[in-house]
């Protein structure tokens, strides 16, 4: 994966939530008679900018891309003519100034539900929640999770993909309750597995709670056949191609691709001569796998997927498919519980309860967009929809400079009866500033030692 795509998928996404995030301040602005002086996606120098409307309303493009603004008629900044003291922001009611400011963290719990709404009306393909063998001492080890185990239900919750697994266990991981699972067994018997998640520590939460658990998906054994190599990658680097049978690694006959990519991972930044047969003829490779890090080792990688076999597959995935009703409904629920468990995993590192260190920065963000790019239209409409979630949740706590501490103060004015002193909100505005610099120092930390560990 090139740099140059992690940079375009990263600010086409980025792009996409702050003009959504500010165009929903924009447009209750605008219904509730407010005049909007700008709009500008990012901050700092400006790159490009056009008046249009009625208002000439100046739409601009900045070069910081980390944000963006609706800067609106306010006495507060600067005179106004007595002719449009009316279409002031501070003119307006309290309920409209609340409905202008909500509008914004609105507006990106609208694009998710949105974006939910349109994968789950086109039908979404998931694996089934199906095990492989777990390795030997992890908690599904010692549970007796063996093999070809299908789960059907965590604790009466009935579980059908895998990434619906992945989301219930993380809860349960981090609420330290237990699981009970119900799985038919590769003979089709019904059992029941006692899971403990409270072996999953607050740091491995931030990898995949699944790995950290011992669960891994099922995968029927595939022959060492290259299927796809990642552009730009060590595979594409090498001359590898689709179709590519890998027959022997340093001289070792490879039997299977597990046999293959147990031998990559093992061999990070090592040189591996493969033999390659293909059309018949056999060649010489070299590869040089690169270093990645998982769940605190290193593992070796060439940016090469096998070739699969489609009928053998078909078993073994599930397509999620809604009518329009339907896909709207559970698009909502899912906004929803994604927010909420947003919300507890904020307030559990702020008690202590997990890791700070799953505060991500925007170079971590930058990587997950380039890779969900990588991987196709819908994973990467996925991760926009996650992003734009935890961007209207962020915008919607309750500190200075946010949007949630706007709304706070106005809270506390139609409690009073009167707006808060100007005293309180330039000291809430320090504060607020001082808070935020921190996070975004701590997410630039985070950012560093992901980027120093692989």
């Amino acid at each position: 994966m090139s740099l140059l795509h992690t940079i375009v998928a990263f600010i086409i996404a980025l792009g996409v939530l702050i003009v959504f995030h500010e165009l929903g301040h924009y447009l209750v602005a605008k219904l509730a008679g407010v005049k909007v002086l700008r709009f500008s996606v990012g901050f700092g120098r400006q790159l490009w900018a056009r008046r249009f409307g009625r208002d000439q309303t100046e739409w601009a493009v900045s070069a910081l891309p980390l944000g963006g603004y609706v800067k609106m008629l306010d006495e507060r900044e600067a005179p106004v003519d007595p002719a449009e003291a009316h279409r002031a922001f501070n003119r307006q009611s309290v309920g409209k100034r609340i409905a202008i400011v909500a509008a914004g963290p609105i507006a990106n719990f609208l694009l998710a539900i949105a974006i939910y709404w349109v994968l789950l009306l086109g039908g979404v393909t998931e694996p089934k929640a199906i095990v492989g063998a777990p390795d030997a001492g992890t908690p599904a080890a010692v549970a007796g999770f063996a093999s070809g185990d299908r789960i059907v239900r965590v604790n009466g919750e009935p579980i059908e993909t895998w990434q619906a697994l992945r989301w219930l266990l993380l809860d349960l991981s981090i609420e330290r309750k237990p699981a009970r699972i119900e799985i038919v067994d590769a003979a089709g018997h019904v059992q029941w597995r006692d899971l403990d998640v409270t072996r999953v520590h607050g740091e491995q939460v931030e990898g995949d709670v699944l790995t950290a658990l011992g669960l891994r998906l099922f995968r029927p054994a595939m022959a060492p056949v290259i299927g796809r190599v990642v552009s730009g990658g060590v595979a594409d680097g090498a001359g590898l191609k689709s179709g590519d049978r890998i027959a022997a690694v340093d001289g070792d006959p490879v039997d299977s691709w597990d046999d293959f990519v147990g031998v990559v991972r093992a061999s990070a930044g090592k040189r591996l001569r493969l033999a390659v047969v293909a059309d018949g003829t056999e060649r010489e490779v070299v590869v040089t796998p690169e270093a990645a890090g998982k769940e605190g080792e290193r593992i070796g990688r060439i940016g090469a997927a096998p070739l699969v076999d489609r009928d053998a597959l078909r078993d073994l995935v599930v397509e999620v498919r809604y009518g329009p009703a339907e896909a709207l409904f559970a698009a909502t629920v899912k906004t929803w519980d994604m927010s909420v468990f947003s919300l507890r995993m904020l307030w559990k590192m702020v008690t202590g309860e997990l890791s700070w260190r799953n505060l991500s920065g925007p170079v971590t963000i930058a990587d997950y967009a380039g890779q969900a790019a990588q991987v196709g239209l819908g994973p990467y409409l996925s991760f926009i929809a996650l992003i734009s979630i935890s961007l209207g949740v962020l915008n919607l706590l309750p500190i200075p400079l946010l949007d949630g501490g706007h709304l706070m103060y106005y809270f506390a004015e139609v409690v009073k009866g009167s707006p808060v002193s100007e005293r309180a909100m330039e000291l809430g505005q320090r504060v607020g500033l001082t808070l935020l610099l921190f996070l975004m120092a701590f997410a630039f930390y985070n950012d560093i030692n992901r980027l120093l560990s692989g």
